[in-house]
């Protein structure tokens, strides 16, 4: 009898344990359901957030205009930037700036940075925002180094297919049109300008790197850490490029660069510039040391051919991998340099009033 209670005891003791085991799995359980519930919703709430804040136009006053156009390298999606109470005469278009964002941004986080708009506004110009699509690139960069697979090609053509649906669709003038960029965007605004010279007045490459550093994704990290010196200037299709002919082609080219930037090397500048005034036959002048109050200072070096500048070099002392001079707490931007959006219209107004 007494084996038989103490088994008896033993199994009563095991159910107990079971069922106590069981309870506590069910608290668990619940308490994991309403976690995960929680996280799901605060994600669901952040994600919201995110699209809302794309849907809303940055700072500017004007309108914030969408659109999509198709070409080789498939759909890409765009915003323009116009003034508000544009009164234009009969006939009358503006200048148009494309802006390039770089990786891991979107149009408007570009818009916001730079604070483009506002002076667009100022000064009565169109600004065009092209956006990476993340099927094409998961970062959302611009795949400037892909010239050996054509895809870098194929995306320049659809780059330039939204250029002429906003010059169709809006007042935008195609004989005043500058590109510029940030990083990836920098690549791709060279590649533009090589491709199709004759459609920019002006190019501005902030952070990016030399024109033919990289052909491919397995040599476009090499690039960014400035280990790959690229060679003679290259045209579209691939061959190298006359000085006489580059002179009568090549829009001049603004470079910003920080000497501080750890994604780029800064020595892409450099390299960038020699390409570029190789290409046009210019050569460099004195190198000028600007700064303005406490700003970062920089150092410039104009490269000219019969008192023409093909490049100007911006070499910014203490700036990062950021837009210089752009909107303060944002990613990517440093409002202690130099105004690089000013420097932009700047050098843009000046080709564009040679015409």
């Amino acid at each position: 009898m007494a084996r038989r209670s103490s088994i008896n005891s033993a199994t009563s003791a095991t159910s107990a344990f079971a069922r106590a085991y069981q309870r506590n799995l069910r608290t668990l359980a619940k308490v994991a359901l309403k976690a995960t519930l929680k996280t799901g919703k605060r994600a669901a709430t952040q994600v919201q957030r995110a699209a809302l804040k794309q849907l809303k136009p940055p700072p500017g006053k004007g309108d914030w205009l969408a659109g999509m156009a198709l070409g080789p390298g498939g759909a890409r999606r765009y915003h323009l930037f116009r003034p508000a109470d544009l009164k234009l005469a009969a006939g009358e278009k503006l200048p148009l700036i494309v802006m390039l964002h770089g990786c891991g941004q979107t149009g408007r986080d570009f818009a916001a940075i730079t604070c483009m708009n506002a002076l667009a506004a100022r000064h009565r110009f169109l600004v065009l925002y092209p956006e990476q699509d993340r099927i094409s690139h998961p970062q959302g960069c611009w795949n400037w180094y892909e010239t050996r697979s054509g895809k870098s090609a194929a995306e320049a053509a659809t780059l330039m297919a939204v250029v002429d649906q906003v010059c169709v669709l809006y007042a935008a003038d195609r004989a005043r049109v500058a590109v510029a960029g940030l990083s990836a965007g920098a690549g791709m605004a060279a590649l533009l300008a090589t491709h199709y010279p004759a459609r920019f007045r002006a190019v501005v490459m902030h952070s990016g790197v030399a024109p033919g550093a990289a052909r491919s994704s397995a040599t476009a990290l090499g690039a960014m850490r400035g280990r790959h010196v690229p060679p003679m200037p290259v045209t579209a299709v691939g061959k190298a490029m006359s000085a006489a002919a580059a002179m009568t082609t090549l829009p001049p080219l603004l470079i910003l660069h920080g000497d501080r930037d750890l994604v780029v090397s800064s020595s892409n500048a450099g390299s960038a510039a020699a390409v570029w005034a190789t290409a046009t036959g210019a050569l460099p002048a004195a190198s000028r040391n600007l700064q303005r109050g406490k700003r970062h200072p920089m150092r410039v070096t104009d490269f000219k051919l019969r008192g023409k500048t093909s490049v100007t070099l911006c070499e910014i002392a203490g700036l990062g991998h950021a837009w210089s001079g752009g909107a303060a707490r944002l990613a990517f931007s440093d409002p202690a340099g130099p105004d690089a959006t000013r420097m932009t219209w700047a050098f843009a107004a000046r080709q564009f009033a040679s015409l």
